[in-house]
């Protein structure tokens, strides 16, 4: 399995793990409820990166991370494109709209959270085989996409079908 988020934050850049602040433990609240034992048990079986490799720096204003921009993520792209060939993901999770656009282009976050989409961009209700992609929102306190409640019930679909999709992309 495989989780790609934005960018490193500057936690991330001093502690050399994924998702270890806020962010990462809003996503680890998240993956508990999609069924895996405990933050160990998820870090475990699934790899994390991100579309870029380097903290991309705040944004002029402080108030918070700046987004990469395209041409940065042109630049990493043959990180992600390695990882991609040598782990061959059956299951692949895009957080946020940045890595949503790398492996479902064109779809917009209140369309897909909640669904599963093969290789193609086309939704699956049952995997044949892999890659399935199973977008999701970024769990980061910047984001707004959560405060609207009818979100809150696409994550808890997303996150229904991830619990079934754990054990398929194990075996």
């Amino acid at each position: 399995m495989l989780l790609v988020g934005q960018a490193p934050g500057p936690v991330e850049a001093d502690v050399t793990r994924p998702f270890a602040g806020r962010a990462g433990r809003q996503l680890m609240r998240w993956m508990l409820r999609a069924g895996f034992a405990d933050e160990q048990d998820f870090r475990t079986r699934v790899f994390m990166t991100s579309m870029t490799t380097c903290f991309p720096g705040r944004l002029a204003s402080g108030a918070g991370d700046r987004r990469p921009s395209a041409a940065e993520v042109r630049l990493c792209s043959s990180w992600l494109d390695g990882y991609l060939r040598l782990l061959q993901p059956r299951l692949i999770l895009p957080v946020g709209t940045l890595a949503l656009q790398r492996f479902v282009p064109g779809a917009r976050l209140d369309d897909v959270v909640g669904h599963a989409f093969d290789s193609g961009g086309r939704r699956v209700d049952e995997p044949a085989q892999g890659p399935v992609i199973l977008p999701l929102p970024h769990p980061s306190g910047q984001s707004r996409w959560l405060n609207d409640p009818a979100r809150l019930d696409r994550l808890e679909t997303a996150l229904t079908v991830l619990r079934r999709l754990v054990d398929w992309a194990d075996g």
